[in-house]
């Protein structure tokens, strides 16, 4: 099989690789597509949360069961799969809580263990969930991470409510998607991004306003807007935008920090917190006993995914794609591998 493999170099490099085989409680799947996420780009340039290479990255994946090991009893050879980015322990005290996106011996697909910019991948079958029919296998790929961290973020951690006003910082394949969530619920939603393109999609999936910073001061322009802000999402990752989400919060409000940065936010303000009752929670990944309830709204025609999807490429231009991805002229861009 092919698989794109990081060897530490800024290229990725195609090789030929055995299939893998599937054992005990594992399963082998064919993969049909894989996004390509800033959070791969991050572990090219080395962020600290990265293992170490030579691995085969990608963690937004879907395909068709390929093989099944010994014990695994709720999937057949052919069924169409979304595999979740983070596969967890199940027995640890996160998991037992249900956290399991704090699981202890978590495994993420592309760091922990090789990922899917391959023609096939070997994962444990626990967390792994069937897609429903109706609902492209390709373009399912993106569920994993670009659709499940805003569902896990609005719904699980924030738990936004019809009637809050909702601030979201970045409009790009994460943050459009906490757009599609908030607006779902019944929030007024303020979107902010600098392309004005990203803006225009926004307002078509839910967004009641947009702010362009190249265009307007934010902060006096949400004040124009509305009296309360009750949630800002900040899914940039950057100490200046995470300042400007503080910023932005009124009195009871929550700054919910879904952007990953490396950085030091050393402006913060904690007396602010304590006076005016602020909170800030974190938000990390999806819980996969969430995912059947995405794939379920996705059925249903709630959450669009076809029109998320800006960029298409196979897995031989592996480097075009990452090359797209850093021009930030992308919402999700999808390494089409398989054949349905």
């Amino acid at each position: 099989m092919k698989a794109a493999v990081f060897t530490g170099e800024k290229n990725l490099l195609i090789e030929e690789r055995e299939i893998p085989t599937a054992g005990q409680d594992q399963i082998v799947v064919k993969v049909a597509a894989c996004g390509v996420c800033h959070t791969d780009e991050g572990y090219i340039e080395g962020v600290p949360t990265f293992k170490k290479p030579p691995i085969v990255l990608g963690h937004e994946a879907s395909g068709y069961v390929h093989e099944i090991g010994l014990g695994v009893t709720k999937f057949e050879v052919g069924d169409a799969v979304l595999i979740p980015p983070v596969l967890c322990c199940g027995l640890c005290r996160f998991c037992l809580n249900g956290q399991e996106t704090l699981c202890i011996k978590q495994e993420m697909l592309g760091n922990h263990i090789d990922g899917a910019f391959a023609e096939y991948i070997l994962v444990h079958a626990k967390d792994v969930v069937k897609i429903p029919k109706g609902i492209p296998i390709k373009e399912a790929a993106i569920v994993s991470d670009a659709v499940a961290t805003p569902y896990h973020a609005v719904f699980e951690r924030a738990k936004v409510r019809p009637g809050d006003t909702v601030v979201i910082i970045g409009c790009g394949g994460v943050g459009i998607n906490v757009i599609q969530f908030t607006s779902m619920i019944g929030a007024k939603v303020i979107a902010i991004d600098l392309q004005q393109s990203k803006l225009e999609l926004a307002l078509s999936l839910g967004a009641n306003y947009i702010i362009n910073p190249n265009e307007s001061d934010v902060r006096k322009e949400v004040k124009n807007i509305v009296s309360h802000v009750d949630f800002v999402f900040e899914v940039v990752g950057n100490p200046i935008t995470q300042q400007l989400g503080f910023d932005l919060l009124s009195s009871g409000g929550t700054l919910v920090l879904v952007g990953y940065s490396p950085k030091k936010w050393d402006a913060f303000f904690s007396g602010k917190v304590m006076f005016r009752e602020l909170n800030i929670i974190g938000s990390l990944g999806c819980s996969p006993k969430s995912f059947e309830r995405i794939l379920h709204l996705i059925q249903q025609g709630k959450i669009q995914l076809e029109s998320l999807i800006t960029h298409r490429y196979k897995l031989e231009q592996i480097n075009e794609a990452f090359n797209q991805l850093r021009s930030g002229d992308s919402l999700r861009i999808l390494i089409e591998i398989g054949d349905e």
